[in-house]
């Protein structure tokens, strides 16, 4: 059963701009710090890593799979105790067992910028003062399964402090979540302008819709043809993140439309919440929203991402598809 990300506000305000650079949307960002600005954390325990940092912002996931024996992609925000953003941090996680014990890291992050060029932003996103700017990207390996704890340490003002430690829930790779990469795409009926009859409002909540999202028709192209498929409610979101990447997805689609197909499903039916989820969200076993997928022309899925991710993000997954 799909539940709320586990932000259910904006991760983070305060990006820059949406000028990207052929290199760098190939390459990505590059991490906000080195793993030699952190303590290495073998032969510690969690607590004695907390002890050389006093209490720092607050550590929120926007992601909610994560799997044992894969490197999970895992997006965050950092709050101070106001409920503020904290941006342009150097950031590092680590990974311990519930006892604090068997800690891994430094792992450090990267910060995604979530803008776009104006003309892809849209009424839902530029009325929403909440709309996130931008996200903390890490790359987390997990060796075990079950209740694991991850820890953050960054840098602010020059000093170091801590995230309080949060739980997580490591599950078995490919277990009851969505396809994952590998694996074959589930083939679902996504509606259509021509389905809408000229009312786009019925199958999209993004203020203005997003049309050419909506052109085709996922069963129709799956197995045929590279796509990306984002599932998100720009409207109804309980994460606060659908607005911008469906945004998103406008803005890569103009990219790169001509050589794939680009389509946006929402979440539940009729566009009410009170209607449940529309059953493509349970065919696809959408744990949370959003979600975008990359699929390539055999219909195999070769990159998802949870959550907030930016333009380049899903240009580095487009790619992908099209090589493949």
């Amino acid at each position: 059963m799909l539940v709320a990300c586990a932000v259910p506000l904006a991760l983070s305000g305060g990006a820059c701009g949406g000028n990207d650079e052929d290199a760098g949307v190939r390459a990505g960002p590059a991490p906000t710090a080195r793993p030699a600005d952190f303590p290495a954390g073998k032969g510690m325990t969690l607590q004695q890593l907390r002890a050389r940092a006093p209490e720092g912002p607050i550590l929120a996931p926007s992601v909610s799979l994560l799997e044992e024996r894969a490197t999970n992609r895992f997006g965050f925000g950092l709050f101070d105790r106001a409920r503020k953003h904290v941006t342009g941090a150097e950031v590092a996680l680590y990974t311990a067992d519930v006892k604090g014990n068997g800690v891994r890291g430094p792992f450090v992050a990267r910060s995604e910028s979530l803008a776009v060029k104006p003309q892809y932003r849209s009424q839902t996103t530029a009325s929403d003062p909440d709309a996130p700017n931008s996200v903390y990207v890490a790359d987390l390996p997990f060796r075990r399964q079950g209740k694991q704890v991850v820890l953050a340490l960054m840098r602010l003002d020059g000093r170091l402090v801590a995230s309080s430690p949060i739980s997580v829930e490591v599950v078995p790779k490919g277990k009851g979540g969505p396809p994952g990469v590998g694996e074959k795409a589930a083939r679902i009926h996504t509606p259509t302008v021509a389905d809408a009859g000229g009312d786009l409002s019925k199958i999209d909540t993004r203020v203005p819709p997003a049309a050419g999202l909506h052109q085709v028709d996922f069963a129709d192209v799956v197995g045929r043809k590279p796509a990306v498929l984002v599932f998100a409610t720009p409207q109804l979101c309980q994460s606060r993140v659908c607005g911008p990447v469906v945004d998103i997805a406008e803005q890569v689609r103009a990219r790169y439309g001509e050589k794939m197909s680009f389509i946006h499903m929402e979440i539940y039916n009729d566009n009410e919440v009170g209607r449940g989820f529309r059953p493509q969200v349970g065919t696809w076993r959408l744990p949370s929203e959003p979600w975008a997928f990359a699929i390539d022309r055999r219909g195999v899925v070769v990159e998802r991402l949870e959550g907030a991710f930016s333009a380049a993000e899903l240009e580095r997954a487009a790619s992908r598809a099209l090589s493949s």
